[in-house]
């Protein structure tokens, strides 16, 4: 089912997205930000349209630790909550995001966002992989189907433009009907050592021998302005740093930000602001190529409040 609020962009396609009764497990990605709280009320709808078991949702939040902004975590829960739904929080082992910068010695940047990948999508996967033996304990036999929902809307972003709302993550390791001919295309090029053309092979998606994954955005099309409206109906708490002038609740510092949103962060969050510029000192690698924490954390402290934060995208 396709929501009505749709945007006017040039989108990759609108499908009519997943059956969401034919998953065993529907995996719902929450930040305690808008656009999770948006996504979660979407799913909910959709979900009871379809009859699925509530015990088949469970909603996970991806704990970056000190990173993030002061209750967030429980922010989220909050909102799995309100629908009576499982809450589950996964998190890298071995430290924070905090602790991860100084061990590389270096900030994740747009071209290598590891945070994402380390602090977001590797432990959610592991998640995956525990649900999938809880089936099995359960009694199931056969690949277990999981449906990965995220609240990532084409509006934020060109790359997120070009992403379709409802796809498959394929795997070099998944048997279904639609990876097994991509990675024999792509053995061929192997074979003859040659690279992979991208876009070829099956992907690096969490599809495997055990689990097929599908991934759905189901506020995919939806503008800020429709996400805005959906939150203030749901009558659910929003985070603080929404009613401080965030535009977005990602890090507290997040290296995508745009430079007023950083100065106001460093202006609300002056200790975390100074841990990370001595982390910057020690390394020897700015915070951004453009942009070092010590910049910023001196702009926050000669400007009056900044009232004014530009969004950005990513």
């Amino acid at each position: 089912m396709t929501s009505s609020r749709q945007m006017t962009l040039e989108l990759p396609g609108i499908d009519d997205g997943p059956d969401l009764a034919s998953y065993r497990w529907i995996l719902a990605n929450i930040s305690g930000g808008k656009d999770s709280m948006a996504m979660l009320d979407e799913l909910d709808r959709q979900a009871n349209a379809a009859g699925v078991p509530r015990d088949r949702i469970v909603c996970v939040h991806a704990d970056l630790g000190r990173a993030e902004w002061e209750g967030t975590r429980e922010l989220a829960a909050e909102h799995a909550a309100a629908f009576g739904l499982r809450f589950e929080v996964v998190a890298r082992k071995g430290g924070d995001l905090i602790d991860r910068i100084e061990e590389r010695g270096m900030f994740p940047d747009a071209d290598n966002r590891w945070c994402t990948s380390d602090f977001k999508r590797g432990p959610v996967r592991t998640l995956m992989t525990r649900l999938v033996q809880e089936s099995a304990k359960a009694g199931h036999t056969g690949r277990v189907r999981i449906l990965n929902v995220m609240g990532i809307r084409a509006e934020e972003s060109p790359a997120r433009r070009k992403l379709l709302a409802f796809t498959h993550e394929g795997a070099w390791t998944c048997p279904c009907d639609a990876c097994v001919p991509r990675r024999a295309k792509a053995e061929k090029y192997k074979a003859r050592k040659q690279p992979v053309p991208k876009g070829v092979g099956p992907g690096w998606g969490a599809s495997n021998t055990l689990r097929h994954v599908d991934v759905w955005y189901p506020v995919h099309a939806w503008s800020e302005l429709d996400v805005w409206a959906a939150v203030e109906v749901s009558g659910r708490r929003k985070h603080p740093a929404y009613l401080a002038g965030m535009p977005r609740l990602s890090c507290m510092f997040c290296v995508l930000a745009s430079k007023s949103a950083l100065v106001l962060s460093a202006q609300l969050n002056p200790e975390p602001a100074a841990r990370l510029a001595r982390i910057e000192k020690k390394i020897g690698h700015r915070f951004r190529n453009d942009l070092s924490m010590a910049e910023i954390i001196a702009e926050a402290e000669r400007s009056p409040r900044v009232d004014a934060v530009a969004c950005w995208q990513g």
